[in-house]
């Protein structure tokens, strides 16, 4: 059975948005997923279905997470080869000590990532920002929230993709290849 990544944009940062991740895998199988698995405390889980349209999974689990705990926020889902690819393709493999400096954007369409075209002015000397048709890549040498486009990204230009640090990337890839809990 084909394998999806859902990826909640900004659930349960500071006490805004909460999004339970115990009612989250029950909403997604109520869904009609299977095989369901939460990471972390942010809005990442993995799921089976038999539905192979990512863009209609994110739709209904948008409404469900509306509707279930009245947040409104971006739902990026992408079918686990397609979360391979951004993997695979990364043009900047961060050094380990970097894995929390290395940002990620995730989206449901190329047309958001290359919406961040214009951020690329914003990095500084050293830091490293690229643009894919599958995602873009943050290399904040000098840290997140010093890096002006790191701020981006996570703020108002970011608004239509969702980040992840690559630590969490190689988690949810490794959740993926693991199958089945």
């Amino acid at each position: 059975m084909p394998r999806f990544v859902v990826l909640l944009r900004g659930v349960n940062v500071g006490k805004g948005n909460r999004v339970p991740m115990a009612e989250f895998r029950a909403l997604l199988e109520g869904l009609g997923g299977s095989q369901v698995r939460t990471l972390l405390n942010s809005g990442n889980a993995v799921f089976a279905s038999a539905a192979r349209d990512p863009r209609g999974h994110a739709a209904r689990i948008a409404a469900g997470v509306e509707e279930r705990f009245g947040v409104v926020t971006p739902v990026i889902v992408k079918s686990a080869a397609e979360f391979a690819a951004v993997v695979a393709g990364n043009p900047i493999v961060p050094p380990d000590p970097d894995h929390s400096r290395f940002l990620v954007a995730f989206a449901m369409e190329a047309a958001a990532l290359r919406a961040l075209e214009g951020l690329q002015s914003l990095a500084a000397p050293g830091e490293k920002f690229v643009i894919t048709e599958a995602a873009a890549y943050l290399h904040a040498t000098v840290g997140l929230l010093e890096s002006a486009v790191g701020k981006a990204l996570l703020g108002k230009a970011g608004r239509s993709v969702t980040t992840r640090n690559w630590a969490t990337v190689l988690k949810i890839a490794s959740l993926l290849e693991e199958g089945p809990a």
